[in-house]
């Protein structure tokens, strides 16, 4: 692999790992407490930009701060650890879910998924590009899509009406269908070497699987990329056994294997002569994938790491500290890319230029359903110091039973020794119902969440601030995961099916084409093809009036998010 950092950041890279060596300590995946009392925050006004740069996303699936940059060093990963270097390392990024589809649903949309219906994981299969799905989903569940508010459009969507080449290699899953316009490119050969012109700046998205929860079972058989007599901590709220520890082995492993992906998509950006025009985005896309993590409102499920590379390395080596929200994501490619983030976002930009003035002063998350087969509803706010989580079904415990996720080795041994009673008090505390309802924990002492603190008196104005603010969060965001998955139902499909985007109508005047659709706030897509020519997978976003092009047939749909997309239309030119 080539070297694509100096021989100053590889110093630089030295001097931010010392400690985190072979021979130190091996904290494994108790995640790092940043509690600075003022957030370290860079000076993102001292930003040169190229006027439109390219944004590249690099993201582990199921991936907590489970690497040396946040000082655990288990295993080493050359490339995260020079990114660092060269970067900007963010210790406190929270996506509002602790699993996929609701996640990538807020990273898309710069919105809660329980403002926008996305909280139920997962309303169909999504995670491709189905025009036709079957009916029905996870026992019999009826398939839908969460339908955002009208003219609510996806970060690549509006990337692309500002020029950029958008592509995504290669899943999706937003828990509804992909907005008609969304890329130009979404498959596992989707790059950024495909656009038609090298001159376009481009968004690219490549995803790395390797890291999934389903990878601990599935690659269960292949060689360990670690040392398998590799010293390695257990935290306290599983059970120290052998089938956990080969389990921990096997996510530390997959790590290995993302970092050296990661290394490929690094070295083809700078060979191309791209890197010092690109802004490279690397983070987790919520929690690891071990039990209490994934799917849960603790830290553990939440926190991501991500690591951002400006061009030049502008920033390098620096620490930001603020609260982030992956909801943020979308507003600040916008504003990287020069493009004013739309109103009635929940996502604010941290940098570029139309990052905010303030930071937040909280982060807030959700869980709700899980396949069809667990009904959940817990909320959490966490502030720079304490979590609070409330149980809105305290009979039920936070732990669901997941099908999915019983498949893993460690859940099993878990569930086994639950049904023995020989989990400790602190292993026990997952399956616990009944009580308030309530959680609080400092997490600047307690980064584990495993001492509830709700009880306390010494800590009652802490828990009526945070119980304030989760009540105002929840009202401002019209939380529709209050409300059962039916009668949402029957509120986005006022007349009993899913309704579908009024097909656009085309006017032409002076030498132009306008479109419209009749469906509020719906993205219009269209081609110029052969007359009769079945039109290309990729739609160019309606911004503008359309120059008409003799000879050619204009094609068109359109779509509003949550809604079917539109027939076509096809219109020419009289001879």
């Amino acid at each position: 692999m080539k070297n694509w950092f100096s021989p100053a950041v590889i110093l630089l890279t030295a001097i931010l790992l010392t400690g985190c060596n072979e021979s130190a300590p091996q904290p494994g995946p108790e995640l790092a407490t940043w509690s600075e009392p003022v957030p370290e925050i860079p000076d993102y006004s001292s930003l040169e930009l190229p006027e439109k740069p390219n944004i590249l996303w690099l993201v582990a699936e199921d991936l907590s701060p489970y690497i040396a940059a946040y000082g655990d060093s288990t295993v080493h990963t050359p490339n995260l650890d020079r990114l660092a270097a060269e970067g900007v390392r963010y210790t406190r990024m929270f996506s509002p879910s602790g699993v996929c589809a609701p996640s990538r649903a807020a990273i898309a949309l710069g919105m809660y998924p329980t403002r926008t219906g996305a909280m139920h994981m997962r309303t169909g299969p999504w995670y491709s590009t189905q025009e036709n799905p079957p009916d029905t989903w996870y026992d019999g569940r009826k398939i839908y899509e969460a339908v955002p508010p009208a003219g609510t459009h996806m970060h690549s969507t509006l990337m692309r009406r500002a020029g950029y080449y958008a592509t995504n290699n290669a899943k999706q899953d937003y828990q509804f269908r992909t907005e008609l316009t969304a890329w130009d490119e979404s498959s596992r050969d989707a790059h950024w070497r495909n656009r038609p012109s090298p001159e376009q700046p481009f968004f690219a998205i490549f995803n790395f699987e390797v890291t999934h929860e389903s990878r601990i079972w599935m690659r269960a058989g292949d060689s360990l990329l670690i040392d398998p007599d590799r010293e390695i901590t257990v935290p306290p709220y599983l059970p120290d056994t052998d089938s956990v520890r080969t389990d921990l082995r096997r996510m530390y492993s997959n790590i290995v294997e993302m970092d050296r992906q990661v290394g490929i998509i690094l070295d083809q950006l700078e060979a191309d002569g791209l890197l010092e025009n690109t802004v490279v985005f690397w983070y987790g896309d919520h929690g690891g994938p071990l039990p209490r993590s994934k799917r849960s409102l603790y830290d553990t499920g939440l926190q991501v790491p991500l690591l951002v590379r400006f061009p030049g390395a502008q920033l390098a080596g620096q620490t930001d500290g603020q609260l982030l929200s992956f909801v943020d994501l979308k507003p600040t490619i916008l504003s990287l890319a020069g493009v004013e983030p739309p109103r009635g976002l929940d996502g604010r930009a941290w940098a570029g230029a139309f990052r905010a003035e303030k930071p937040r002063e909280y982060i807030h998350a959700a869980a709700d359903d899980f396949d069809g087969c667990c009904h959940g509803r817990l909320r959490a706010v966490r502030d720079y110091r304490f979590k609070y989580i409330r149980n809105f079904l305290p009979e039920q415990a936070y732990y669901q039973p997941v099908p999915y996720r019983e498949q893993m080795p460690a859940m099993r041994e878990l569930l086994r020794r639950k049904e023995q009673g020989t989990l400790d008090s602190v292993q026990l505390q997952w399956f616990a119902t009944g009580g308030a309802g309530e959680a609080l924990f400092d997490t600047q002492n307690d980064s584990l969440e495993l001492r509830n603190l709700a009880g306390n008196p010494q800590y009652a104005d802490v828990l009526e601030e945070l119980r304030e603010e989760l009540s105002r969060w929840m009202q401002a965001t019209h939380d529709l995961g209050m409300i059962d998955e039916p009668e949402y139902l029957e509120r986005i499909w006022p007349e009993g099916s899913q309704p579908v985007t009024q097909t656009p109508v085309v006017e032409a005047s002076s030498g132009q084409l306008i479109l419209e659709s009749e469906t509020p706030g719906a993205a219009i897509g269209f081609q110029w093809v052969k007359p009769g020519q079945i039109p290309a997978a990729a739609w160019t976003p309606y911004t503008d009036a359309i120059e008409i092009q003799t000879g050619q047939e204009l094609v068109a749909r359109a779509h509003r998010i949550g809604f079917l997309p539109s027939q076509e239309i096809r219109w020419q030119a009289a001879e």
